[in-house]
């Protein structure tokens, strides 16, 4: 487990990655959880960027919007850049624990559609499809 990362914007968005635990029947260990607490900005989005970013190689990211209280379109475009990345290279980009702010930006903008979004990060780990990149 990582530890939470805010790279001075005084707890604004914090990141922290996470391998989730395998079992005999679960992901090969290519998926990554990654956990956001706060605000996704244009102010605060450099600690996704970077997270995101060093997933090269990595089957499926799934992140965790439980504790996001808000996100504008960086945030948005952040989350639709990176998808579209890991789909190049046979991965994914799922969503899990949308708040009822965040989900409401991703709705009005039609970007709920092309996630795949799960109530929380546990659904999103028992989806054994989507761990298998289907």
């Amino acid at each position: 487990m990582g530890a939470m990362a805010d790279d001075g914007y005084a707890g604004r968005l914090a990141v922290r990655v996470l391998d989730p635990p395998r079992d005999e029947d679960g992901p090969d260990g290519r998926t990554v959880v990654l956990e956001l607490r706060g605000e996704l900005d244009h102010d605060t989005a450099a600690p996704l960027k970077e997270a995101l970013a060093g997933q090269s190689g990595t089957q499926r990211v799934v992140v965790d919007c439980a504790e996001l209280r808000f996100c504008d379109s960086t945030g948005l475009n952040l989350l639709l850049r990176a998808r579209l990345r890991l789909l190049d290279g046979g991965g994914r980009l799922d969503l899990a624990g949308l708040g009822p702010p965040v989900d409401r930006m991703f709705e009005i903008t039609g970007a709920r559609s092309v996630f795949r979004v799960y109530e929380n990060t546990a659904a999103a780990l028992a989806d054994a499809s989507a761990a298998e990149g289907s």
